[in-house]
């Protein structure tokens, strides 16, 4: 049985799963939030819809200024692509025929874009006796080998944060050896004191990949945003396609960064949900990984049980994050983004309708 690489789409993973979907199906496989988008895009969306007859910006204006203002750093050192999928697939370009270390387990897009540039992959395997940390001495034997690393912070799948002091480490040992990629797609439910973007200028090898679609639930817009040195981003775009990035998501990706109050709620939301399921998960005697971000990672108390508690979720109308896909995690991990206060006691219910059949 092969199961879908990513989450969302809950229909495909039904049917590759052999399973009828039934109505009502919460789908916890993906991390968008369940506010829904900042609601001007509903309230203006006149204004929205008026772009559609326009040519966008082919430098993906007003967003690339507004991304540079926000982060206090010059537009000529912003790229935005068709969500952070297509920036993957630029800086597969730019390391093509070169070496690449990945942090495993790790979004699937990083490998299956270098794959399909010929680079050679080295990896760094995170441990679950060592709580899925990254650990430094395994850095330091790799940056020698490799042209470039990629440090998903926090960490997908688990949610693990490392804090500005072990970026920075991370940062100093790469320097001179290779250039190090982070992935900040979650960053925005700690806050932008927890990003790297600020330290960029003392480290010129240092790429930051950014991701609109999990903060403002604009997955169905597709935007991503790149910060680098300006002859980085000039190399990486050289190859992307004209108008890359639609009219629509520069308009509305530009409004969103003024957006603090909404901001602020999504961060409150997923932070008690968080809390909320990490108690439940304890209590049954679940392990987890404490996460920093809008999704949780945990085990059943025997492991063995994960596939039918996969297939008996489904049927229940509940779809979890399945970790086959994850290196190391090998399906006896779940990955569950939060939702909403009804749909996570929802999840909770029928975990507990399984443990007690089971």
């Amino acid at each position: 049985m092969k199961l879908p690489e990513h989450g969302a789409n809950p229909h495909r993973l039904y049917e590759q799963a052999g399973h009828k979907q039934p109505s009502g199906v919460i789908d916890f496989s993906e991390n968008v939030h369940p506010f829904g988008p900042p609601i001007f895009l509903k309230e203006q969306w006149g204004d929205f819809y008026n772009l559609l007859s326009s040519y966008p910006d082919p430098l993906a204006e007003p967003f690339r200024s507004a991304a540079a203002e926000y982060h206090g750093v010059g537009k000529e050192r912003v790229a935005a692509g068709n969500g952070a999928a297509e920036i993957f697939t630029w800086l597969a370009k730019r390391y093509r025929g070169k070496r690449v270390t990945l942090v495993e387990p790790a979004f699937s897009e990083y490998r299956s874009t270098l794959e399909s540039g010929k680079i050679h992959i080295l990896e760094i395997d995170l441990k679950p006796e060592h709580a899925w940390q990254l650990k430094l001495e395994d850095v330091k034997k790799q940056v020698g080998n490799c042209d470039a690393l990629y440090v998903c912070n926090p960490h997908n799948p688990t949610g693990r944060l490392l804090d500005l002091a072990e970026l920075e480490e991370i940062a100093t040992l790469c320097k001179g050896k290779c250039e190090l990629v982070i992935d900040e797609a979650f960053i925005d439910f700690i806050g932008e004191h927890a990003s790297f973007i600020p330290l960029l200028k003392r480290y010129p090898h240092v790429i930051i990949v950014r991701s609109m679609t999990k903060m403002y639930a604009l997955a169905g817009l597709r935007l991503g945003y790149v910060i680098a040195e300006s002859s980085i981003i000039r190399e990486l775009t050289r190859s992307a396609a004209h108008w890359n990035v639609n009219g629509l998501a520069a308009a509305a990706g530009a409004r969103c960064f003024s957006e603090e109050a909404y901001r602020e709620r999504i961060i409150r939301a997923a932070a008690s949900e968080r809390a909320k399921m990490e108690a439940y998960l304890e209590m049954m005697g679940c392990p987890f990984v404490p996460s920093a971000a809008n999704f949780l990672c945990f085990q059943l108390p025997n492991p063995e049980r994960s596939e039918p508690f996969f297939h008996a979720m489904l049927e229940a109308g509940i779809v979890l994050r399945h970790t086959y896909s994850f290196k190391g995690m090998d399906g006896e991990w779940f990955r569950i983004g939060m939702k909403s206060a009804s749909a996570m006691e929802r999840l909770r219910k029928e975990m507990q309708q399984w443990f007690q059949d089971n």
